[in-house]
This record gives structure tokens, C-alpha cells and sequence, in this order.
């Protein structure tokens, strides 16, 4: 959601129109209902520090609050001129338009203005409301120091999207595996699936993350904060070797957390992930290029994300045990001395904001 809603900033100046503070559509996510840009981000901050960059309000002037936005997709469009030619017109036709954001955007070929305008959206604008950057500051505080935040994904949804097959699941993961499958994300079989997971497309259990983090020397008394949604399966496979591991549901009192929505409990794990001491990633999703790209802009450069595909590779040759090890320790050696992989800031700031 943050990385949409900052395109949208970035579009917003492209096309010189006034920005409308959205509602995210929580239920792709959450399965819950919709919640307002004030729920997560404190808007009068964020009004105030785009000021000169592209004009926001909070709802509709009462002319046009009556009627439907006309939708425009924008799921194809990938540079400035897409959006000039194809999206301005209905814009100046119909006065208020509604985008589907793009999957994959070229923001490299915006103008510098525009840029502007994005780079100050994701990377001083956007601030949470007091009343949840309190409770992300109780979060954080909480959590012994130093702290490695890492960012595990193995929830049944997530495994069920990836489509690959997992041997040796406990009959409640399949269980919970198979009802997020459903009839149409059917695992591939076959050679299908030895090509699919080994182009790095299956998320890596907790087990095969304590696996490399070991390869990476990673003691296994790190103090390690669990930035993962609910759900997260076969977890034991990581905190029978990492003992020293939190949750945000541990460290919240119950009350504080049951009350959450699914994108208040995401800022958290935001939050702690931009904040932590060093931070790794088993997937390279939107969560963690943000946070990533959000590091890189602080110059906390202690980030890393574990290759899939290098340990889908090496298994496949019949690696294990020690010389697994060591070919994981070289597959990341470069970027995990380096400490910041591909943590490189997605809206290329190259001026002072």
C-alpha cells in the first residue's frame, strides 16, 4: 500500500492534479474491511510536507464529492508519457479519475519534478499518527539490543500463491496449506516444480532460514524480532535453533493487540525494520524493498536478503550438511560484507529534497 500510494504521489505531479488522500482496500490483504489514510499515517503532517510539491487534500471539494471517480487503469502504463497522453485526458474530461496502480513502474524516466514529489512522499512525508508510532516505539523498546528484524514468509497464503510443493509439512500445515490452495493454485509436479524452485520461486521454510543463517555465522543466541503476519508455519524449524526470538504479539499486551488491524500490525514490523540494529528478508517483496530502499536512505546498510535460488541450486545438486554451508556462505558473502545487498533507494534521489 505504501509503495502504490507513493506512485500515486509520483503520478499525481506528473499529470499537475490535486491528490485525494485514498482508503486502502485492506481486504486484499487482511480480509477486512477499509481503512483510511488516518488510520495508519498522520495526514496533517503529510499535507503539510508536500507543500510545493503536489497539492493534497484530505476528501472531495462538494462538487464532484457526489460522484463516481472514473477508473482508469494503469496497470500496463510504465512511463511519464503513458500517463501524459493516455490518463490527462480523462483527467481534464471527467475532473476526478481513480488509478489502478502499475505493477512494475519506471520511474527512472520521470522528470526530475515528479521525482521530487515521489522521493519526498516515501521518504519524509509519510509519518505514522502519534497514537501508533507510540506504540511502535513501546514495540521497539521492548526488544533486547542489539537485534537482527528478520522478515520470514511462509504463511499458507504465501506458500499457496508460490505454488511449490513442500515435503515433510506437520498435518496442521498441509491441513491449513490445502484450504488456501483451493481448486486454482494446484503445486507444480514434476520437472515443472524442479524448474520452478530452482529459479528461486518457493519461499524458504524457518527451517532452511536457520539453515543459512548458520551458514552466515549467525549466532544462535541473536536476539532476533519476527516481523511476519499471523499464521507464519513451521515455525519451530527456526526457534529450535534461535532461541532468542519475538513477536510483536508477545511483546504487546494482549488488549493492545487484539484491537489491531492487519495494516496497523504491518507498520509495526515496518517500523522495527527500519529501526533494527541489521535487517534480512527471505522474500523480495514490496515489504522489503521499502524497508530496504528506506535503510539505504538512513545509512543503516546492515540489510540482506537470503537467495532462494542459491539454495534451491546447491540442494538440487545433492548438497549438505558442510559443503552446503560453504556454498551458501559464498553465494552471499559479497553482499553480506558489503551489509547492504540490494538495499539501493527505489526512487533514485539525486538532488537534495
Amino acid at each position: 500500500m505504501r509503495r502504490d500510494f507513493c506512485d500515486g504521489v509520483g503520478i499525481a505531479r506528473l499529470l499537475n492534479a490535486t491528490l485525494v488522500l485514498p482508503k486502502f482496500q485492506v481486504a486484499a490483504y487482511w480480509n477486512e474491511s477499509s481503512s483510511g489514510f488516518s488510520d495508519v499515517f498522520d495526514a496533517d503532517y503529510f499535507i503539510t510536507q508536500m507543500n510545493g510539491f503536489v497539492n493534497v487534500v484530505k476528501e472531495l471539494p462538494p462538487e464532484i464529492s457526489s460522484k463516481e471517480p472514473h477508473r482508469v487503469d494503469c496497470s500496463k502504463r510504465k512511463g511519464q508519457f503513458d500517463y501524459i497522453e493516455i490518463v490527462l485526458p480523462f483527467l481534464l474530461k471527467y475532473h476526478y479519475v481513480s488509478i489502478t496502480p502499475a505493477v512494475s513502474q519506471r520511474r527512472d524516466r520521470y522528470p526530475k519534478y515528479a521525482k521530487a514529489a515521489l522521493c519526498q512522499a516515501c521518504y519524509r512525508a509519510l509519518k505514522l499518527t502519534e497514537s501508533l508510532e507510540k506504540k511502535a516505539n513501546k514495540l521497539l523498546e521492548a526488544i533486547p539490543k542489539p537485534f537482527l528484524s528478520l522478515h520470514l514468509r511462509f504463511e499458507p497464503d504465501m506458500v499457496a500463491y508460490s505454488q511449490c510443493q513442500y515435503s515433510g509439512l506437520s498435518p496442521t500445515s498441509m491441513k491449513a496449506l490445502e484450504a488456501a490452495r483451493g481448486d486454482d493454485r494446484k503445486p507444480w509436479t514434476g520437472e515443472a516444480a524442479r524448474i520452478w524452485r530452482n529459479r528461486g520461486k518457493c519461499p524458504l521454510t524457518p527451517n532452511e532460514t536457520s539453515f543459512i543463517l548458520q551458514a552466515l555465522s549467525i549466532p544462535t543466541n541473536t536476539n532476533i524480532y519476527l516481523a511476519a503476519g499471523d499464521g507464519l508455519m513451521e515455525i519451530e524449524g527456526l526457534t529450535s535453533i534461535y532461541s532468542n526470538v519475538v513477536t510483536k504479539s508477545a511483546l504487546l499486551s494482549g488488549e493492545d493487540f487484539e484491537t489491531m488491524h492487519g495494516n496497523t500490525k504491518a507498520a509495526l514490523d515496518y517500523y522495527v525494520s527500519i529501526n533494527s540494529d541489521s535487517y534480512m528478508a527471505t522474500y523480495f517483496g514490496n515489504m522489503d524493498k521499502m524497508v530496504a530502499a528506506m535503510r539505504a536512505f538512513k545509512g543503516l546498510y546492515k540489510t540482506l536478503f537470503l537467495s532462494r535460488r542459491a539454495f534451491a541450486e546447491f540442494t538440487s545438486r545433492g548438497l549438505e550438511g558442510k559443503p552446503l554451508m560453504e556454498a551458501l556462505w559464498k553465494a552471499h558473502k559479497d553482499d553480506f560484507i558489503k551489509g547492504r545487498g540490494s538495499a539501493l533507494s527505489d526512487c533514485f534521489c539525486e538532488f537534495k529534497l
